[in-house]
């Protein structure tokens, strides 16, 4: 049996016999389902339902039936789950909670966005090991409501598992996956973080949005089934215990939201099962699909599939009536003298996030019901640059920048079936604003959503965990009577990738990298003083004239100072060298190209 939970707060849980689907129940809508997990007393099958809505914890059985209904103390909506036994672990945004038997238990406050949370199973680790996943490349490991330690990752992590379903041997092992496409393994032990392997992004394939450990390939091990929002299914089996390797993959049209193996629609083959964003269910399966026909006999199609296809062709019939009975209904009322105009709700799944390898942005932009247009406006300058995947036809339109600062304006329109748009942006550190992408899907009446994105004065930096400290720095200094959360929400306006949120204690250090020329930022700050160092002088420029905008803007007296190394010039002019010279030897390339022809 499958059970699945969509956006319109539905659970619908069915079977397949003989290639149809056969419902076992569906719930009444709702609210949207942000998470679904199976569950039960430890040790036994886990066949209880568990649906995250809003800040609603609900319970069903196998068959339906709703036996809890919980509603937390939390005041934003839940975000991640994790079920073990009796205890219930919850996070929204930056909260964390645990329950037993529905009372509360603990509670911790993350310096940055949780993700996803897990716990260690409690069988084979004595006591309860929560481990949440934040925005700001870390695992933060807890102990009641306290930190224990905090493991760095590569990437901001977006799923937790635990490896082969149970933790491994020793129970502490964790899988993870990041937004950039980077999977890892950790061990987590009582006192200190083990990595055991970890497998970059070569191929530029999406970031991860789930993991299962299923044996599908029936050799004992299990093998990791990894889902991306790109729409790559993977599925990587194990040499030994250390060496993943990508054995299959799969591209499916959609982001994947979900991804589960187990045996579905025949006994003696097991399937990979995936859910993609728009709502379809997908299912690979290891039984072989070719027959084996005789020396020159007619292959016919099997009674089965036969009569699958004209099932397949009524429904379709029946549909197609459907949609124009549906559409007459709404040219009538639109028409009569009570008309009212009803406009189409729609969801938008977008990700504005910075590439790393090229110092670009992507913008993805994902739609339940295929896109029939996306106008892209900026009041910035900046580029748009070819994305292989992209089969959208693009068309400039001239503006004037000089009245209403427009700088870009495009059009991409959509083939037919396209749920999915991926854009690529490239900006100018300190020149800072919005992009706006209005998205028009192809549903009547036309309708349009406007998505907005901020370009920050130093778009090009990203976050990391520490910086190199033996380069020559500049430093700037600002003194003034500004409170932390003040100073707090200027940076979070200048740099991307700060928590918006202002953090815990008196004061704060962030480091940055700048993915274009590799510079370095270090900004720490408090109540009343920060300070800025970098070994780029246009970072600390383009922070001076920003950061006196922001406090002139509130009436805030600074007192700005410098320290600028001379050597640090001569360092950065030897990093953007380089990339001169690669630009200089394309041009003369270019150039000969006309006298070879």
């Amino acid at each position: 049996k499958v059970v699945v939970g969509d956006q319109d707060g539905v659970i619908t849980c069915f079977g397949i016999k003989k290639g149809e689907a056969v419902p076992v129940f569906k719930t009444l809508p709702g609210q949207k389902i942000a998470r679904l997990e199976l569950g039960g007393a430890l040790n036994t099958p886990q066949e209880k339902i568990f649906v995250a809505t809003g800040s609603e914890v609900r319970g069903f059985t196998k068959r339906g039936k709703q036996f809890l209904s919980f509603e937390t103390n939390l005041t934003e909506s839940i975000k991640a789950m994790h079920i073990s036994g009796a205890d219930l672990f919850l996070c929204a945004s930056y909260i964390y909670n645990h329950y037993c038997d529905c009372k509360d238990q603990h509670y911790y406050l993350s310096g940055d966005k949780i993700n996803d949370v897990l716990c260690l199973p409690v069988d084979k680790v004595n006591g309860i090991t929560p481990v949440l996943a934040c925005q700001d490349r870390v695992l933060r490991i807890l102990q009641g409501s306290d930190l224990l330690y905090e493991v760095e990752v590569p990437g901001p992590p977006t799923v937790l598992s635990l490896n082969n379903g149970n933790g491994g041997d020793s129970g502490e092992e964790i899988l993870y996956g990041t937004s950039d496409g980077k999977l890892g393994l950790i061990q987590i032990t009582g006192s200190k973080p083990i990595p055991k392997w970890e497998i970059g992004n070569e191929k530029k394939r999406g970031g991860i949005l789930c993991i299962d450990s299923f044996d599908i390939l029936g050799d004992g091990v299990k093998e990791l089934l990894v889902g991306r929002d790109d729409g790559m299914l993977e599925i990587y089996s194990f040499e030994s215990a250390d060496d993943p390797a990508l054995r299959y993959d799969y591209a499916l049209s959609e982001s994947i939201a979900s991804i589960q193996g187990g045996c579905v629609g025949k006994d003696g083959y097991d399937e990979v099962l995936a859910s993609t964003y728009s709502g379809w269910l997908t299912g690979l399966t290891t039984e072989p699909v070719h027959r084996e026909g005789g020396s020159g006999e007619e292959l016919k199609l099997s009674q089965e599939m036969q009569s699958k296809i004209s099932s397949l062709r009524n429904e379709l019939e029946h549909l197609q009536m459907k949609v124009l009975q549906e559409r007459e209904k709404y040219q009538q009322s639109s028409q009569s003298s009570t008309a009212v105009s009803s406009v189409p709700a729609f969801s938008v799944n977008d990700k504005f996030t910075l590439n790393k390898d090229d110092a670009s942005y992507s913008l993805i932009l994902e739609v339940q019901t295929a896109i029939d247009n996306v106008l892209v406006q900026s009041d910035v300058p900046i580029d748009l640059l070819d994305v292989d995947k992209n089969s959208a036809v693009v068309s400039f339109s001239s503006c004037d920048s000089e009245p209403n600062s427009n700088f870009l304006l495009a059009t991409y329109r959509c083939q037919a079936n396209t749920t999915r748009l991926e854009l690529k942006v490239r900006s100018i550190e300190g020149q800072y604003g919005t992009l706006q992408a209005y998205v028009t899907p192809r549903i009547q009446p036309k309708t349009c959503q406007v998505h907005q994105y901020q370009i920050k004065p130093l778009s090009l930096h990203q976050r990391t965990h520490s910086i190199d400290q033996d380069r020559p720095m500049n430093t700037l200094t600002l003194k003034g009577q500004f409170s932390f959360a003040e100073i707090h929400s200027w940076v979070v306006f200048c740099l991307p990738e700060v928590p918006e949120k202002t953090p815990a204690g008196e004061s704060i250090t962030f480091y940055f990298q700048n993915t274009f020329l590799g510079t370095q930022l270090e900004s720490t700050y408090r109540k009343g003083e920060g300070c800025f160092k970098s070994d780029n002088i246009s970072t600390i420029s383009i922070l001076k004239d920003v950061l006196s905008k922001e406090a002139t803007k509130r009436k805030i007296n600074l007192n700005i100072s410098y320290d600028i190394d001379e050597e640090s010039v001569r360092h950065t002019l030897k990093l953007i060298h380089p990339k001169l010279e690669y630009q200089q030897l394309l041009a003369k390339k270019v150039h000969l190209i006309d006298a070879l022809r």
